[in-house]
């Protein structure tokens, strides 16, 4: 039977080389839980081939029971009739398979019903998921939903709260997005008042909310009178059959079996979630980020699938007396497919592990600070894993979302007009695959996050070192290339800097954070073609590409390419 966990050997290959030991030492409090749950690790060993079982029935699932019935659930969709919203035939059947292997709380704490598993194995089983059928994702990767309330919630909100999510007996959703407040949640209206029995209750409307037919949703409202800003905002927590309406659900492009809601929101009880004033600048962008890393592994999953399909079919199609697969220009375009599949996992799971090591960090550092002992060495650790964090959530967003839209396009193209028409599985992929530079963040905004790290170039110092060991082979003049595209970078960097000029950074912003992207990606790969020698035609492909690409975005900057935005209005009106 296929499994899209054992079959995939890129996937593996990330799994084999995780290097998680830190992390996982924290999250089991030195694996201490054994004595209380029969299924927690003895130790880091144990928790590894703990996580692969795990793995293994996401892929058996996914690839034996979702995947065949994407497309029934694409045609389906999501049903709405007097005010009830109702789950395609297949994603119901799926939900209720995870939430039989108890996979719904893949990240909570045991005592909650969780399996305590580290961010980066949940990102996989995402990535799996979304290959099988990407709306899926949309509920099965709404997990943070619950983390947010596991991190910022009071032990009540987590008793009450957490083990529904847990069983499967709930899902959530984030209400964020409003009708005249799309992607600026600092413009963010609804009503957050308290009754005079010191209720919280919430009044207004929410608009495009992804699952927003959810059992319990968090829900961003102005707490403050007479703010305007996101500093007036705070979070709660609802459940959606108190007093709120599902106005009506969307008629969507693509993800179909996702139900996406307008949601009137009148007089309904909540719950603060942590502080007051606190609920953008902290608990939603916090939520964002690990929603961003969902879409990301979403988009490689899409990108997964379209190149199954593209693959297949270019191998089974004869044109010329020949398989077109045979084809150079196909073979070459499939090429560039599976070197992006690979570079992006490659990305996507090395942001993953700085995730996992701020977010146990966190952790950690609180438990010293209570405990009263000395935290200093294990906060700075923190300080270096946010920071870098916070540039590979965007970045990985950015990049994997961008490529799933080119993947599927040209996997589209080597269908021809077969692949045109809705009895092809690629045709819902591309449809799919649009949403995903656009919710959770557009590319745009991703620049936006990622565009401080770039400027701060904060991985200067790994850059440097890696440049300077040494090489042999085609590694050596890969490394050479990599090392003509730092020289590209901070000549770029240093024209847009000395400018002091913040209005031409934003506008530079993309071309540096790709030149980024190129520079870490490649020495990434490098890594792994030393490792592996399966890798190093990755490597190399990847990485002369990626340099020509650099040396056109350093083209864009040094030769006044933007001069014409100043004249913008004269050119576009």
């Amino acid at each position: 039977m296929a499994n899209y966990f054992t079959d995939n050997t890129d996937l593996l290959f990330h799994f084999d080389r995780l290097k998680l030991q830190e992390v996982v030492d924290i999250a089991e409090h030195g694996y201490t839980e054994s004595t209380d749950y029969n299924f927690a690790p003895v130790d880091y060993q144990d928790a590894l081939d703990n996580y692969r079982k795990v793995l293994e029935i996401v892929g058996d699932i996914t690839a034996n029971n979702v995947a065949p019935q994407a497309a029934a659930v694409d045609e389906e969709g999501s049903h709405f009739a007097d005010g009830k919203v109702a789950y395609a035939k297949g994603i119901q059947e799926a939900l209720s398979l995870l939430t039989q292997a108890e996979l719904m709380g893949f990240t909570l704490p045991r005592r909650y019903g969780g399996l305590n598993i580290p961010t980066t194995l949940y990102t996989m089983a995402i990535e799996m998921v979304s290959r099988a059928e990407a709306s899926l994702m949309n509920l099965f990767g709404l997990q943070d939903i619950a983390e947010t309330i596991n991190k910022y919630g009071t032990e009540e909100q987590r008793q009450e709260f957490l083990p529904q999510f847990a069983s499967g007996a709930a899902t959530g959703a984030m209400a964020l997005t409003e009708p005249d407040a799309g992607s600026d949640l600092q413009a963010v209206n609804m009503l957050a008042y308290q009754d005079d029995d010191g209720q919280w209750r919430l009044k207004g409307v929410k608009r495009f909310i992804t699952n927003g037919n959810a059992e319990i949703l968090l829900v961003l409202a102005r707490s403050e009178p007479g703010t305007k800003d996101g500093r007036g905002l705070s979070l709660f927590a609802c459940y959606g059959k108190d007093n709120v309406v599902v106005r009506r659900i969307e008629n969507k492009l693509g993800i179909h079996g996702s139900p996406t809601c307008e949601l009137q929101f009148n007089d309904t009880p909540a719950q603060l979630i942590g502080k007051r004033k606190f609920g953008l600048i902290k608990y939603v962008m916090d939520m964002m980020n690990g929603a961003r890393l969902g879409v990301a592994a979403q988009g490689l999953g899409i990108s997964q699938a379209a190149y199954d399909e593209a693959l297949r079919y270019a191998k089974a199609r004869e044109q010329f007396g020949k398989s077109i697969y045979a084809i150079p220009v196909i073979t070459n375009l499939l090429m560039d497919m599976r070197v992006t599949l690979e570079s992006d996992r490659s990305l996507l799971y090395a942001a993953c592990h700085w995730v996992d090591l701020r977010n146990k960090l966190e952790e950690k550092v609180e438990e010293l600070k209570a405990e009263g002992k000395d935290s200093s060495a294990q906060s700075a650790k923190l300080k270096e894993a946010t920071r870098v964090a916070a540039l590979l959530t965007p970045m990985a967003k950015y990049v994997l979302s961008e490529n799933a839209n080119r993947v599927t396009y040209d996997a589209l193209q080597i269908h021809g007009g077969t692949g045109y028409m809705k009895e092809f599985n690629v045709e819902r992929l591309t449809r799919d695959a649009r949403i995903t530079n656009i919710y959770e963040g557009t590319s745009q905004l991703q620049i936006v996050a990622a565009t401080g790290g770039v400027i701060n170039d904060i991985f200067a110092e790994d850059f440097t070192a890696r440049e300077q060991k040494e090489t042999s082979g085609s590694l050596a003049r890969l490394a050479d290339e990599l090392k003509e595209m730092r020289v590209l970078f901070l000549d770029a960097l240093k024209y847009v800097t000395d400018k002091t000029d913040k209005h031409f950074q934003s506008i530079a912003a993309k071309e540096l954070v790709e030149i980024y992207s190129y520079l870490y990606t490649g020495w990434l790969l490098m890594d792994e073609a030393e490792e592996d020698s399966r890798k190093v035609f990755i490597a190399r492909r990847y990485i002369i590409g990626a340099s020509a690409k650099a040396r056109r975005n350093w083209d864009v900057i040094k030769k006044d390419q933007f001069a014409d935005l100043l004249h913008a209005d004269e050119i576009l009106i």
